[in-house]
């Protein structure tokens, strides 16, 4: 699974823009991964949403995730499904969806991230690792020492998101990510290819330094 950078698609903090030239243009920087999130959409338009989704990142070959709703991705065909800690559990999503499906977890805490691999989660995702106002629930950052420490004790790719931008992503990526999920850093600037562009070429310079 490549995830450097994984794209979430947010409406209202790109201005209005919709979801479907969201993904358009970060597919064209670069996007490793478009997440649909929309906490307004009832299931009907969601599942329109996403279909129209699936066939832009199908076409582009870019790995396509729903946040949060189970029956939406399958009903749209989607690759995966991102759940929170008190969405329904991996170990359910897992009996319920078809072979290769994709199950992300949010996690706050090292034990939070070694149950969601023992749960059968397929990557998890540190949220938020910076304070950050794209999730108005979201609560204070866990830091950078969190991540590190969840990186000692999973074998599954981690994501690292929230308040990630060109500033703080190589020390992001430093201490462990495989990869950054983005909301504002790129669907709030104002040319998305660029931003998505240059926040992809910042996590591959810092992952080519590492190996070297």
């Amino acid at each position: 699974m490549k995830c450097d950078l994984y794209v979430i698609t947010d409406e209202a903090i790109a201005g209005g823009m919709s979801h479907a030239e969201i993904a358009q243009r970060a597919i064209a920087g670069g996007a490793d991964v478009i997440q649909l999130r929309d906490k307004v959409c009832g299931c009907r338009e969601l599942i329109r949403i996403g279909r129209t989704l699936r066939e832009i990142t199908k076409t582009s070959g870019t790995l396509f995730i729903i946040n949060d709703r189970l029956d939406v991705a399958l009903a749209c065909g989607a690759d995966g499904v991102h759940l929170g800690q008190d969405d329904i559990c991996a170990v359910v999503a897992r009996q319920l969806s078809p072979p290769g499906f994709i199950i992300g977890v949010s996690v706050g805490t090292v034990g939070e991230a070694v149950r969601a691999e023992q749960d059968g989660a397929d990557y998890i995702a540190l949220s938020p690792v910076f304070s950050t106002a794209s999730k108005y629930n979201a609560g204070p950052g866990h830091g950078l020492d969190v991540l590190r420490q969840i990186r000692r004790n999973v074998s599954l790719p981690v994501i690292a998101i929230g308040g990630i931008n060109r500033d703080n992503v190589r020390e992001v990526i430093a201490a462990g990510a495989d990869g950054v999920a983005v909301i504002s850093g790129v669907v709030g600037s104002p040319d998305i290819t660029i931003a998505a562009r240059e926040l992809k070429n910042c996590i591959t310079e810092c992952k080519e330094n590492l190996r070297s």
